[in-house]
């Protein structure tokens, strides 16, 4: 395939200029990105270059709806919750609660569910499976792990789920394990403190109740997969997926509690990874659940879904961990494509024009709304033309946000880039 010249050639010559607000604009410019992609690939990445952007939410929302109708996409997946998505799935699908305001708490995490983008994006989902000429019915995940940035969720959610299924096949026998989990999880607030996130000693993750209700889920585990033809007959293969895989979760939740109570300089580092190694294997069981009904697109943080180690400058330290993105490019090779997000300004979250010579700076120079642009023709340049960009600055009011460097143009295989934005609606105010 042949490369450009120069980055500004490159910048000419392969992107693909779209509005997000004219519905053609951007259905020509999504059925172009979709055109040059293999018929293999089952999970496209989408990434935000900052949480607090409202035009990165409103490409995901008109991406998936154009992958749905057009290109045999039957999911979404987000950085939310995974346990508690499974209250936002029941919803889209005509179950369980009645009205989105009753799951915007429950079937979010941080923060998400106040989102108007986020309320669009699951009411439409809804309205698309009400209609009965559409046969595949869309589903939602939740991919991040059960924590926040302040606090980690207790492991009872997660257990009583795979309980509860065991329950509706062979009720007596899971009477004395339930028994023995729950004494074992003891009180929820014990888990949660958020005391625990920057202190070991105040994390319960290595007590002996702990240790035995890792070795309790170790069990359940074993069992699940020991019963497996006999559970899957009494119930469905995806009701049993289902099961095996929150059990999984509650293995790793119990891992990060217990590395949480062990005080070293790779804490946070440790921490992170095993978030991320947690989020990976999260989109692996959505993928694997909707191979025999279409694509997934993932929408996350541009580090989350990377290829390469991120690197985090927190308070005076430097944490480095490897992103959900290395680990999916291991696993499903090209059939895992990364579409990297950036921005020009966004005075709402404190960021002006790029500086010269960056590469926003270039990719925005004359784009009057957005553009898809694909990394691959770049990578024949002179590594001295890439290596030499400057990386723009950052915001002082947003700490979420993080710049394009000379290493996205291999992090990711495509990018996305948004001339500017607003904050997102509903979400709380920024400091």
């Amino acid at each position: 395939m042949a490369t450009s010249q120069t980055l500004g050639d490159w910048v000419a010559q392969d992107g693909i200029s779209f509005s997000i607000d004219l519905i053609e604009s951007f259905n020509n410019a999504t059925d172009q990105f979709m055109a040059s992609l293999d018929d293999s690939v089952k999970l496209i990445a989408l990434g935000e270059a900052l949480h607090g952007g409202e035009g990165f939410l409103m490409l995901r929302n008109k991406l998936f709806k154009r992958l749905v109708d057009v290109h045999g996409f039957s999911a979404i997946a987000i950085e939310s919750s995974f346990p508690k998505g499974h209250f936002v799935n029941e919803y889209v699908n005509g179950n369980g609660s009645d009205s989105y305001d009753s799951i915007k708490e429950n079937g979010f995490s941080h923060g998400c569910g106040l989102l108007e983008a986020n309320r669009e994006l699951v009411e439409w989902m809804r309205q698309y499976n009400a209609d009965s000429s559409h046969i595949t019915k869309l589903r939602f995940y939740g991919i991040d792990s059960p924590t926040e940035m302040t606090g980690t969720d207790s492991p009872r959610q997660v257990l009583l789920f795979v309980l509860d299924y065991l329950d509706l096949i062979d009720d007596e026998s899971g009477k004395a394990r339930r028994e023995r989990i729950e004494a074992l999880i003891g009180l929820d607030s014990d888990w949660e403190n958020p005391s625990a996130m920057m202190d070991a000693s105040k994390s319960i993750g290595l007590s002996d109740p702990a240790t035995s209700l890792r070795i309790e889920t170790e069990d359940l585990i074993t069992e699940l997969k020991v019963r497996r033809p006999e559970l899957i007959k009494a119930s469905n293969k995806d009701r049993y997926m289902e099961a095996v895989h929150y059990a999984s979760v509650a293995r790793q939740l119990l891992n990060y509690h217990a590395e949480m109570a062990r005080n070293s300089e790779k804490r946070t580092s440790n921490l992170l990874g095993i978030r991320d190694a947690i989020i990976a294997d999260n989109l692996v069981y959505a993928v694997s659940r909707e191979q025999n009904r279409g694509k997934v697109l993932v929408f996350a943080h541009n580090q989350h879904l990377k290829r390469t180690n991120v690197q985090w400058n927190l308070g005076p330290n430097l944490v480095e961990w490897t992103p959900a993105g290395a680990h999916l490019c291991s696993i499903f090779g090209s059939q895992y494509v990364i579409i990297g997000a950036g921005l020009g300004i966004s005075e709402d979250n404190s960021i002006g024009e790029p500086e010269c010579g960056t590469l926003e700076s270039l990719l925005t120079n004359k784009l009057e709304s957005a553009m898809f642009i694909p990394t691959n023709k770049v990578q024949g340049l002179l590594n001295s033309e890439i290596s030499s960009l400057p990386t723009r600055s950052g915001s002082l009011k947003n700490g979420s946000y993080f710049p394009f460097t000379s290493e996205s143009l291999i992090d990711f295989d495509w990018l996305a880039i948004i001339k500017s934005t607003g904050y997102t609606r509903g979400a709380l105010p920024l400091p």
